[in-house]
């Protein structure tokens, strides 16, 4: 007999948990975002565009937040695989979802399992970075 430990999942109201603290650090930072939560299956729970985002920033967000999803990885930590010669070069071309890889999404883990991922996209790369780990950081 085999036992199985339950990890809670990914909900709304972490959802909101995460958005809400993305936006904080960057509206402190001076940069406007949009975030975008994913829950572990790939399904939107959360998507936030400030208003004076450029509108790209939302499927910026939602692409990284995939990436860090389907990778298990934060983005910021893939950018030299997809280089010619890396470990996932032809990857992006292999998937139904284009993915993206600029720092900014982040998987988001739960007792060591996948429950989810951040994407944050409007500010620069390390800047969105920052953004997603703070709002992780809130979650805990």
């Amino acid at each position: 007999m085999s036992t199985t430990l339950a990890v809670a999942p990914l909900t709304t109201r972490d959802a909101d948990v995460l958005v809400e603290a993305a936006h904080r650090a960057a509206e402190a930072a001076g940069v406007t975002v949009s975030v975008t939560i994913l829950d572990a299956g790939g399904q939107l729970l959360a998507f936030r565009r400030d208003d004076r985002a450029v509108l790209i920033s939302g499927e910026t967000s939602t692409r990284k937040a995939y990436t860090a999803l389907q990778l298990d990885a934060p983005t910021a930590d893939l950018v030299d695989a997809v280089q010619p010669g890396g470990l996932f070069h032809t990857l992006p071309t292999a998937l139904d979802r284009p993915l993206l890889f600029i720092a900014g999404g982040v998987p988001i883990h739960r007792d060591g399992r996948l429950i989810g991922a951040i994407g944050v996209g409007g500010g620069a790369p390390d800047q969105d970075h920052g953004f997603a780990t703070t709002a992780i950081e809130a979650l805990a």
